[in-house]
């Protein structure tokens, strides 16, 4: 039975994220999508929120597991006995870093490979720091998160708006 990890910070889910996560859940028998601590972002969420959205946004997902840890991810895929971590990549900046990421997770863990899922193309651009910025700015971002946590993320991001001049 292989088990793979797909990590990411997920600050908020996206439709993007998403759709990286149900592809890699038809790839394998089991996938653990793991909330991540990225020390370089400030998080809008903290990582319980983050895995709670991450819940009911793969909730009709049979086979995922969502988890979080902090920690070395090569640790956390020794901790799961992962045959892969999967890793969804929008442009050509994301593989660069994420190809540094894997060989790095392949020397302090050589058991799992890591797999990159470039992106559906309707999702290139989207990223969780511009729905943040859409959100704070009273935008609408109904089409840029899964609807089933659209009311959570809104209403932790938009009491963050900044005041309007009238």
């Amino acid at each position: 039975m292989a088990t793979a990890v797909c990590p990411g910070s997920f600050d908020p889910v996206t439709v993007g994220h998403l759709d990286i996560i149900t592809r890699a859940s038809k790839m394998f028998d089991s996938l653990i999508v793991v909330v991540m601590t990225n020390q370089a972002k400030a998080p809008a969420f903290t990582e319980h929120e983050r895995a709670a959205l991450l819940k009911t946004a793969t909730a009709e997902l049979q086979n995922v597991v969502v988890d979080t840890y902090d920690g070395l991810l090569a640790d956390y895929a020794a901790l799961q006995n992962a045959a892969a971590i999967v890793k969804g990549l929008r442009a050509v900046s994301d593989f660069e870093y994420e190809f540094q990421m894997a060989l790095t997770n392949k020397k302090l863990n050589p058991r799992p490979e890591t797999i990159f899922l470039p992106t559906s193309a309707e999702y290139m651009y989207l990223s969780s720091g511009i729905v943040k910025q859409i959100a704070m700015y009273g935008g609408d971002i109904s089409g840029f998160v899964p609807l089933c946590v659209l009311h959570d993320i809104e209403k932790r991001l938009k009491k963050n708006a900044p005041v309007k001049d009238t």
